[in-house]
């Protein structure tokens, strides 16, 4: 049987079109949405960042509120109420009476309603005013510290891997220097020089920690430095600070948020260790480092001591681990679907 001949024009009733309804349109087509909301829709369904975040912010708040929820002060001592255990009323002596006939001592003293939520401790100073304090002095440490390392770094590292060359030989020679030498050792060097404080602590940290953030900014604009829409904006006749500030740094952001996630947990346990050393805050100041040391000392006998401010600095520091991972996720082109 022959078979039927095949045409060789292509005409327009050889295609039949698609029957398309146009109120369906918008059924089918997805809204726009920029690269932040997105990372943002991403973070959201991450529940260990969420939960992360939101813990974050309860003790934040609680760092700026509760040391003035009770009416008591981190410094105030009350030596007859020492060492007492959360939520026990203490007894308040009035004073020394005098003497009675038989020569004894005799002293005024009424029992009071006053709840220590967290307990005292030796000095008789209320703990929870103490740990609230001791988060906010650490907090403030870790912020401040991080952010002196996110803007040294970012210039050091934007400098280097912009203009390139003799200039990001010598100064890559200078991070080499740095990272040779323990970053520990220097910082406790520099706080045996100075005086123990907040502020030499920070100075510190940022002595070395700026480092990290260099490298990482360096690297990611040695990769974009060579991109299409970095050489046609320069093409166009684009300064240098447009290039970096408009081109270049707006797209190493995602690692730039993640490392400063990872910075905070690490100058907070910086701090707290150098407070358990000894180099840190000095009484009557109080920091979580500062607090653990205490709670070490008596850890035998009163263990709340110790217990309550292990428990914050670890949720704090699991917190921003956790966080930092999820926005790791979130800013990653690469996880978008």
């Amino acid at each position: 049987m022959p078979l039927e001949a095949v045409p060789t024009e292509i005409t327009d009733d050889l295609f039949v079109s698609d029957p398309f309804d146009a109120n369906k349109a918008d059924e089918i087509t997805a809204p726009s949405v920029s690269f932040g909301q997105e990372a943002f829709q991403r973070l959201l369904k991450n529940k260990g960042a969420v939960l992360s975040a939101i813990a974050l912010i309860i003790i934040s708040v609680m760092a700026i509120i509760g040391p003035s929820m009770n009416g008591f002060t981190y410094d105030a001592q009350n030596i007859t109420h020492t060492n007492l255990p959360p939520k026990v009323a203490g007894l308040e002596w009035l004073g020394f009476n005098g003497t009675d006939v038989n020569g004894v001592d005799q002293y005024a003293e009424r029992s009071i309603t006053t709840n220590y939520w967290f307990g005292t401790d030796e000095f008789g100073r209320d703990l929870w005013t103490r740990v609230w304090k001791g988060t906010q002095i650490s907090l403030f440490i870790a912020v401040v510290a991080a952010g002196l390392d996110l803007i040294i770094g970012i210039l050091y590292g934007g400098l280097s891997a912009f203009y390139g060359g003799r200039i990001d030989s010598m100064m890559q020679r200078v991070i080499e220097i740095l990272v040779g030498i323990p970053n520990l050792i220097v910082i406790i060097m520099f706080i045996l020089i100075l005086e123990p404080g907040i502020t030499s602590i920070i100075l510190a940290m940022v002595i070395t920690g700026w480092v990290g953030m260099a490298r990482i900014v360096r690297g990611q604009i040695l990769q974009l430095r060579g991109q299409e829409f970095v050489l046609a904006s320069r093409t166009l006749g684009a300064s240098n600070r447009r290039l970096i500030f408009k081109h270049l740094l707006p797209n190493t952001m995602g690692p730039i948020i993640v490392t400063v996630m990872f910075t905070i947990p690490s100058a907070i346990f910086f701090e707290a260790f150098l407070s358990f050393i000894g180099l840190g805050l000095q009484a009557p100041l109080a920091s979580l480092g500062v607090l653990i040391e205490d709670g070490y000392q008596a850890m035998r006998f009163f263990s709340y001591k110790l217990w309550i401010p292990a428990i914050i600095i670890s949720a704090i520091m699991i917190s921003f681990n956790l966080l930092g991972d999820g926005l790791r996720d979130a800013l990653d082109p690469k996880m978008r679907k």
